[in-house]
C-alpha cells in the first residue's frame, strides 16, 4: 500500500496552483470540472509519485480555527534536497512577502527545515 495523495480545500485555485508549481516545482495536470456541482481541481505532483489536489467547491467555506493547530492536517512537509536550498528557498518566499512562521532551525527530531504558510495559511515544512 501506498498513500496516492493529499487533497486540499483552497479559495483560490488558480493562486494555489502558481504557488505550488513556482516555488515548490511541481507539474500540473489538467483541470477537472464538474459545473452541476462547482466543484474545479488540480493534481499537483512530482516525477516520484508524490501528489497533492487542490480542490474548489462553491460552498466548501473556511474553517474558522488557525490551521495548523486543530485536529485535521496540521502540515504538509516537502524536501528540497539540501539546507542551502531550505535557507534559499525560505529567503525567496520572505522576499515574495509570504510570512515565514519558523525560521530555518536544525529540529530536535534531527530535521533542517524552516515553516511557511502558503497563500491560503496552510503550514509547509521546507526540510533538507
Amino acid at each position: 500500500m501506498k498513500i496516492d495523495h493529499i487533497a486540499i480545500w483552497v479559495n483560490d485555485l488558480e493562486g494555489m496552483r502558481r504557488f505550488y508549481t513556482r516555488f515548490f516545482n511541481m507539474e500540473c495536470g489538467a483541470k477537472y470540472e464538474n459545473t452541476r456541482r462547482g466543484f474545479s481541481s488540480y493534481f499537483l505532483s512530482y516525477p516520484e509519485g508524490a501528489r497533492i489536489e487542490i480542490m474548489h467547491q462553491n460552498n466548501v467555506h473556511e474553517n474558522t480555527l488557525p490551521k495548523g493547530m486543530s485536529n485535521g492536517i496540521a502540515h504538509l512537509a516537502i524536501s528540497v534536497g539540501s539546507v542551502d536550498k531550505v535557507d534559499d528557498l525560505t529567503e525567496v518566499l520572505r522576499r515574495e512577502g509570504f510570512v515565514i512562521q519558523g525560521e530555518p532551525r536544525l529540529t530536535g527530531d534531527g530535521y533542517y527545515e524552516s515553516i511557511i504558510l502558503d497563500p491560503e495559511g496552510n503550514y509547509i515544512e521546507i526540510t533538507e
